[in-house]
């Protein structure tokens, strides 16, 4: 099948899609429950934001606490002194 058949093939299936009527209870249940998934998606990403926001202050405190950054004394080697 070819890019033309495969387009007229296509715009027959769109063409026969708009003659049929859609039962009006359809609509407004459609609305409702696009409306309940737009709100749960809101939802959804501000606690997502809210969490990453919380996951960064607690990076940036444990880094500010713990300086990772800072190599640790060594516990093996004692100080040399008096040479």
């Amino acid at each position: 099948m070819s890019g033309n058949d495969r387009d007229a093939a296509v715009r027959r299936l769109l063409e026969q899609a708009s003659s049929r009527s859609v039962p009006p209870e359809i609509h407004g249940e459609a609305v409702r429950r696009g409306g309940r998934m737009l709100r749960r998606r809101t939802v959804a990403r501000r606690l997502l934001w809210l969490l990453m926001f919380a996951a960064a202050v607690a990076f940036t405190v444990w880094a500010l606490t713990a300086r990772p950054w800072v190599e640790p004394p060594s516990d093996t080697t004692p100080p040399l002194t008096g040479w």
